[in-house]
């Protein structure tokens, strides 16, 4: 397996197969090890020491989807609804700008009250008072027009997981009405209209399988996005897959470093998932090639009601009001943070 990882490192220009056997050497500690290590080296030759912050305001968990994982489906009944107001939001950026943040990122479920005329208002708002800061947003698939607008209301960067590039796949994990073929679209709509784009998806979600994770790392190698948002599958309890394993830290801390030598300066989190599934998780997942992390900003009142899946950590070192915190762990794990836009470098 060392073998595979070796190749991989020289040159990236892996097919399918290729990738399948590359993801079994996560089993091999030795070849693991290796792949780590090369991260690292990359990620410090593009990005030094910094650790990039995004100020995370989750603004709304009303979805007109019913995905087989998450928490915020709309089937799902005993999920307390909330919608931020636009002055809400203008008061989490405030709050966030007084803390250092110069990224703010809107995340929600697919929300049809936020029509493109709200969320163009909300975003010119946001860039009338911020002109300096860089807004991402993270609200799902959208027609063409919809992104078109929202970029030209001043929005600069746009999140949208994939979750899986094996349709079988990702026909067990979501709705019928939903289809990969038109996920893939949209992320290619937002590049063509000059978002930097972030793709992602979870690690050891239900039937997954190393196939299907090759696709994955396939997928991202032909998409090339500008971030690649990844952690291990949790479950929430009033879901389908409530019985279903969680995913592995070790495989997804394993997979960033592949992204890592994959795209050498996409823009990496260790996220809160990973924090979720193990006190130490962010910080392995720093020192296995990510490079971003995204404090909570949204209202203390709903950060518990934002939860995607079970035992989500919301109060604590992940919030924004405890950056010190925060920055004492990303120093403990050899980096430190860094207050600036922090935008996707150029390939």
């Amino acid at each position: 397996m060392r073998a595979i990882a070796e190749r991989f490192i020289k040159n990236t220009d892996f097919t399918e197969d290729e990738f399948r056997m590359l993801v079994e050497c996560a089993e091999d500690p030795e070849a693991a090890e290796l792949l780590t290590q090369e991260a690292v080296r990359i990620r410090k030759k593009h990005y030094g020491d910094k650790v990039y912050i995004r100020g995370l305001i989750e603004f709304t968990n009303y979805c007109r989807n019913d995905c087989g994982y998450c928490g915020i489906r709309r089937g799902n009944l005993h999920a307390r609804r909330y919608r931020l107001t636009k002055e809400e939001i203008l008061e989490c950026c405030a709050r966030g700008y007084e803390l250092g943040f110069r990224t703010f990122v809107l995340q929600g479920g697919e929300d049809r009250w936020f029509t493109d005329e709200r969320m163009a208002d909300i975003i010119r708002s946001i860039r009338a008072s911020y002109p300096g800061c860089a807004i991402t947003l993270s609200i799902g698939e959208r027609s063409y027009e919809s992104y078109r607008l929202l970029k030209e209301a001043g929005a600069d960067r746009y999140l949208l997981r994939h979750e899986t590039a094996d349709e079988e796949h990702y026909g067990k994990l979501h709705p019928s009405e939903m289809s990969l073929a038109v996920r893939k679209m949209c992320l290619y709509d937002l590049k063509l209209l000059g978002y930097q784009v972030g793709a992602g998806f979870m690690v050891g979600s239900p039937g997954q399988t190393a196939d299907c994770l090759a696709k994955d790392l396939l997928f991202l190698k032909e998409l090339r996005p500008h971030m690649v948002g990844i952690g291990p599958f949790v479950p929430h309890h009033d879901t389908r897959f409530a019985q279903e394993k969680a995913g592995s830290v070790e495989l997804t801390l394993f997979l960033l470093s592949v992204i890592r030598i994959l795209l050498p300066k996409v823009l990496l989190p260790a996220t809160t998932a990973l924090g979720t599934m193990d006190p130490q998780g962010r910080e392995k997942g720093l020192q296995a090639g990510a490079n971003v992390v995204m404090p909570n900003l949204s209202p203390r009142k709903n950060r518990k009601q934002y939860e995607l899946y079970d035992n989500k950590i919301c109060t604590g070192e992940e919030a924004a009001e405890c950056l010190e915190c925060l920055a004492r762990r990303v120093e403990q794990a050899g980096y430190h943070l860094c207050s600036g836009r922090g935008d996707a470098l150029q390939e």
